[in-house]
């Protein structure tokens, strides 16, 4: 199956500066520094990590809403990061997103209509008014609305009603990739399967291919093919999601999924689990060598001076990690 999305060392910085009239750059914080992976067409690749890894602003990189320090991106063989402002507004039809906040995405004086049909008349595809309303009855029914509430306004429906609206603003353009930042963070855990099997339902019959970020592993292992894990700007893990919940190998992936709960209560009790002590360097000052090595319970002296590489160990499943290499 061909790599519809690819990334290559992509980095992201931004300056941080001093002054009011003459500002200085002083620091530099190194939000996503050399991240790689692929997708391909029709699968779901997992971001996981704690808050501040870079896994959101990787998103928006991805979306061409940020600039990148350097680095490619690749769709479908064209690297985005070179496009002029007419290739970015072509490859917004291919790529879309559905943002994290259901509450804050949705603009409150806008009918659901408008709110749903906004991408068709940004693309000029809004002329025929019968083919407009069908199109945006349609979308509704795909994510489980009725057609009669395009005429009511956001702030009338339910989180994950409004989640499902932006879910359908997504689909209005018929995109081939779907950027997903944590679109159920924000919603009751009862809603969120819901909005899971909408997604999984959609990739299905559409033959979407999503990048889902997300904090809730549990979440990500449902909805993933593969999941790649980071921390601190960089993937420190990517397998399949089976290979990655039976055999994990970075001390960082073992830890998150030793925090996940378990539904059986004899399990849960004799499950390990790995307490990590510190918190999460700052960005703006990344430790020498490996960046979790202050943090590892299993940190050798090699890795506070040297920076693993990404090495393979087979089905694909990749980690750096000099426990490894």
């Amino acid at each position: 199956m061909e790599d519809i999305l690819k990334v290559e060392n992509l980095q992201i910085h931004f300056p941080v500066m001093k002054g009011v009239v003459f500002k200085k750059q002083v620091a530099t914080v190194k939000a996503v520094d050399g991240v790689s992976f692929s997708v391909k067409r029709g699968e779901t690749l997992g971001v996981v990590g704690e808050s501040g890894c870079g896994k959101s602003t990787t998103g928006l990189a991805l979306m061409h809403m940020l600039a990148t320090t350097s680095g490619r991106i690749l769709f479908e063989g064209q690297d985005v990061t070179s496009f002029t402002r007419d290739q970015v507004k072509q490859f917004r039809r291919r790529v879309q997103m559905v943002y994290q906040d259901p509450y804050g995405s949705l603009n409150p004086r806008m009918k659901v209509r408008d709110i749903i049909g906004e991408p068709l008349e940004v693309h000029g595809l809004d002329k025929d008014r019968e083919k407009y309303d069908q199109r945006i009855a349609e979308l509704l029914r795909m994510v489980g609305l009725l057609p009669d509430m395009a005429d009511r306004y956001a702030h009338e429906f339910s989180g994950g009603q409004r989640q499902r609206i932006g879910i359908a603003r997504a689909l209005a353009l018929e995109p081939s990739l779907i950027v997903c930042d944590e679109p159920v963070s924000a919603l009751d855990v009862s809603i969120q399967a819901q909005v899971i099997n909408i997604f999984k339902s959609l990739q299905k019959r559409l033959g979407l291919t999503y990048v889902f970020i997300a904090h809730d592993l549990a979440v990500v292992r449902h909805i993933s093919d593969r999941i790649a894990v980071m921390y601190l700007g960089r993937v420190v893990e990517i397998a399949s999601r089976d290979d990655l919940y039976k055999a994990p190998k970075h001390p960082y992936t073992q830890a998150l999924l030793s925090a996940v709960p378990v539904a059986d209560v004899d399990a849960e009790r004799d499950k390990e689990r790995i307490v990590l002590k510190g918190e999460i360097p700052s960005p703006l000052r990344i430790p020498s060598g490996c960046r979790f090595h202050t943090r590892c319970p299993a940190a050798m002296d090699k890795c506070k001076t040297q920076d693993p590489a990404m090495s393979e160990h087979g089905g694909g499943h990749a980690v750096a990690c000099h426990l490894y290499a």
